[in-house]
């Protein structure tokens, strides 16, 4: 049986045979190449993935932190936009002319009229236990200053007159507001006023540029030109008390106040047994008002320019001898003061009682510190009562 041979391949054989090897190997490279092109484009997508991850949650961060900054702020203008409707206290709001409305209170009636100022960067809300004790004999105001508690802040205008010499927040300014209040309110004259720290200095002044409307002068905790000149008290007022509040005044405008409060870090400044739930909360309101502490802090801030004006004005128009001047302070230190300031507090007391007038009275209330007039009102309500009486009287015997 014959074998069949194989055919030897020939040259286009052979040449088809070696075109297929390289075609096979050329799909083959290719193939690797888009596996190799593959993983590396899931590599390169990894990194990217890596390097966006850390990005992606520093925005993040980023967008959490601004709510966080924002949110305080915000919520405190929507809760005193509320609150001032709700705190606002008994008394009526009067338009004194010049764009500029101020609040006060009054209770009671008859005359002498009793008008009280509070110390600087307090509202009206120190005098409310003085008021209601003194008003069952006669008619007792109480009032807020421009920028303070309850009264609008001065407005700039293009009028011309008092408002013009004297600059916001300085006692020559105060007191323009005042007797323009005193006029709108139609408040039977003689006054007797009575004045704490910064508004005994208003006091003062009122005294010396409206004389004929003032019968009685009383003067508690008086801030003097003399306090102003002693480093201990200077290191005090310009080192602590305005730096303090300036920072009170930025806390409040981003919210912390408020904040504060309600984890109890912070307090409410009026303390005593007879500061009301009102007083208190109108306390709170007031701590946590962006515009109040402002008014605050330029009331501290230009002291020295409204001593400079009471200087001014005892040179050019003495204080009539017919004013009875009587000054009140307590025999206690406060206790939220070193013993050197308290000291030369204590003698700028009595500088002021030498010098304000001859006949000048002193009075010094047993157990009553600078904080008396929400502390111990009841106290500090006696002399003052004493004088209406004694005015009452007189004027029954003419």
């Amino acid at each position: 049986m014959a074998v069949a041979k194989r055919k030897a391949p020939t040259q286009d054989n052979s040449s088809k045979y070696e075109n297929a090897k390289v075609l096979s190997r050329s799909r083959e490279t290719s193939r690797q190449g888009e596996r190799r092109g593959g993983e590396g484009r899931e590599t390169s997508s990894v990194a990217g993935r890596s390097t966006l991850r850390p990005l992606s949650c520093l925005l993040s961060a980023g967008k959490y932190a601004l709510f966080l900054l924002f949110l305080p702020p915000f919520l405190n203008y929507a809760s005193l936009q509320r609150e001032a409707k709700m705190l606002k206290p008994a008394g009526e709001v009067l338009d004194i002319g010049l764009g500029q409305q101020l609040y006060m209170s009054c209770l009671g009636s008859g005359v002498p009229v009793v008008l009280f100022d509070a110390p600087a960067g307090m509202s009206s809300d120190i005098w409310i236990a003085m008021q209601k004790e003194l008003s069952s004999m006669t008619k007792v105001c109480i009032y807020d200053r421009a920028g303070i508690g309850f009264s609008s802040r001065a407005i700039p205008n293009d009028t011309t007159g008092m408002e013009k010499v004297w600059k916001m927040f300085t006692t020559g300014r105060m007191v323009d507001d005042l007797h323009r209040l005193v006029l709108e309110a139609k408040l039977a004259r003689p006054l007797v006023l009575v004045g704490a720290q910064l508004g005994a200095l208003n006091a003062r002044f009122y005294s010396h540029i409206y004389d004929s409307e003032v019968s009685d002068l009383v003067l508690i905790d008086a801030l003097t030109e003399e306090l102003f000149q002693e480093d201990p008290w200077l290191q005090y007022w310009n080192g602590q008390l305005v730096p303090s509040l300036q920072m009170l005044h930025l806390s409040a405008a981003m919210g912390l106040n408020r904040l504060g409060l309600i984890t109890g870090l912070m307090q409410q400044p009026l303390t005593g047994a007879d500061v009301t739930d009102d007083v208190v909360s109108r306390q709170k309101f007031l701590l946590c008002s962006p515009p109040h502490m402002s008014a605050a802090v330029e009331e501290h801030f230009l002291v020295n320019e409204s001593l400079a004006q009471v200087s001014d004005i005892m040179q050019f128009k003495p204080l009539p001898s017919r004013i009875n001047v009587t000054v009140i302070n307590g025999n206690y230190y406060d206790e939220l003061l070193p013993g050197t300031v308290n000291k030369v507090f204590t003698q700028a007391q009595r500088q002021l009682v030498s010098s304000i007038a001859p006949a000048a009275r002193h009075v010094v209330v047993d157990g009553a510190d600078r904080h008396a007039p929400h502390r111990n009102p009841l106290a500090l309500a006696r002399p003052i009562a004493q004088l209406v009486h004694r005015r009452q009287a007189s004027q029954k015997s003419l």
